[in-house]
């Protein structure tokens, strides 16, 4: 019983984490069936903890604070507990789930690298991209099928496409900060070129792309995380869109967001194409 509520109790601070956080995702999760809601916030709490680290802890070792918390990762999934909430929480899913070690090893190499690299060239941002959000999404994907490993490959393209296109929105969002502030640069022709209307509409080219070929994957997902997973989707293609409609200097100068009122509109909108089959 102790054993019960402890487990539950640092399950509903990842839950916490995740509402703090991100207003948008959280949403999103909720539309989960609820079965497989407290696992995605487990993810999440874990993947935020590693991101404050290597983004915002700037006046303190960083490097030192995250191989502590790439050491206590492994420890916790290997003894089965751990003392720090949110990684109990997420070595219960991993161990729980069978989610793979070698998505684990990528998500955190990726923390490494933004520790290690200010500039990315193409095959060093494909390995970041990779370990920052397509690994995150394969997690995802193999809760949703932690019972059907057919499914879970045939949908594993698409859970990456949806990974690097969220990502790369989350650059092009970011771009002042993560460029002034931590003087990273994840978009190679950026950093030769400068950020040009030409740079930032093939940018954009590519992240449209993605945002195709991962629909395809949504419309094939079970009912369970379908809505969820979609949700997320429309949020981040409006997002998208509002950037693509900006010009390069307002985008390297501010931070787009799409208001909550909006948001509203969108989830209706969501929830009506779904539950009609119209995806």
């Amino acid at each position: 019983m102790s054993k019960n509520l402890y487990t539950k109790n640092n399950l509903q601070i990842s839950k916490l984490t995740t509402k703090n956080y991100s207003t948008s995702f959280s949403l999103g999760v909720r539309m989960l069936s609820r079965k497989i809601q407290d696992p995605v916030y487990a993810i999440y709490g874990f993947v935020r903890y590693a991101d404050e680290i290597v983004d915002t802890f700037h006046e303190y070792p960083q490097q030192e604070l995250l191989d502590e918390f790439i050491r206590q990762t492994y420890e916790a999934i290997d003894r089965g507990i751990s003392m720090n909430p949110i990684l109990d929480s997420f070595q219960c899913i991993v161990n729980k789930y069978g989610i793979e070690r070698e998505h684990i090893d990528a998500f955190l190499n990726s923390m490494m690298m933004d520790l290690n690299h200010s500039e990315y060239d193409e095959q060093l941002i494909k390995d970041y991209i990779y370990g920052s959000a397509e690994v995150v999404g394969l997690m995802c994907l193999r809760i949703f099928y932690h019972d059907d490993d057919e499914q879970y490959q045939a949908l594993k393209p698409y859970a990456r496409k949806l990974g690097e296109a969220f990502q790369k929105v989350n650059f092009l969002r970011d771009i002042n900060s993560d460029y002034r502030e931590r003087g990273r640069t994840y978009f190679a022709k950026m950093a030769h070129n400068g950020f040009t209307p030409e740079v930032k509409a093939d940018i954009e080219r590519d992240i449209e792309s993605d945002f195709r070929e991962a629909y395809q994957g949504i419309r094939m997902l079970n009912k369970e995380a379908r809505f969820g997973v979609y949700l997320a989707y429309i949020y981040y293609l409006r997002l998208f869109r509002k950037i693509r409609q900006s010009e390069p200097n307002a985008v390297m100068n501010g931070r787009l967001r799409i208001p909550n009122s909006h948001k509203v509109y969108l989830l209706f909108k969501a929830y009506f194409r779904n539950s009609m089959n119209m995806l």
